[in-house]
């Protein structure tokens, strides 16, 4: 009896120990969709368009900012953005290095490095860096919008250009299994 419950638990050690070992599986197709939704949703911000940046956005969107106020619905949260959308002060970047959706719920999670870039010329810190995570829904249509964005207790600290240049060269696609 003592062997089997022995041998029973190096199993499972054994088991255990390959599974923290082997790779995540691959995207799956939403996973990868949402990925592709996610860069774009960041363009939108990189190329000032606040109309793509809108169409994002579900219509019961909210998102909350770093001063822990929350904006609520698509009209609102395009206000709260305007000025980053604008990218006059601050420019902003961010792109998905992990998204999560589980089995056809229409429903994801998509997390990521972002940065800012205040354009001050005093500015004290010129570039700030954080993570982001972001949920996203999927409509009848099929088409992806964010829902929730923010929270988490994630504020921007401090960086140097050198974290910046690691953060855009870390930049890649949606992963699969062919690559």
């Amino acid at each position: 009896m003592l062997r089997s419950a022995l041998l029973l638990a190096g199993l499972s050690l054994s088991a255990i120990a390959a599974a923290q070992q082997a790779p995540p599986p691959a995207p799956n197709t939403a996973e990868c969709a949402v990925w592709a939704r996610e860069s774009s949703f960041a363009k939108s911000v990189e190329d000032h368009d606040a109309k793509a940046f809108a169409e994002h956005l579900h219509a019961d969107a909210s998102f909350i900012s770093g001063r822990d106020s929350v904006a609520r619905g698509r009209d609102a949260v395009v206000a709260d953005w305007s000025s980053l959308i604008e990218g006059k002060d601050v420019r902003l970047h961010w792109y998905p290095d992990a998204v999560t959706a589980t089995g056809d719920t229409g429903v994801a999670v998509s997390r990521g490095p972002y940065w800012m870039e205040n354009l001050a010329p005093d500015a004290k810190d010129k570039w700030m860096a954080g993570r982001f995570i972001s949920t996203w829904v999927r409509d009848a249509q099929g088409t992806w919008h964010v829902l929730y964005d923010g929270g988490g207790g994630n504020v921007p600290k401090p960086a140097t250009k050198e974290d910046i240049d690691k953060l855009v060269a870390g930049r890649k696609a949606c992963p699969t299994a062919a690559q």
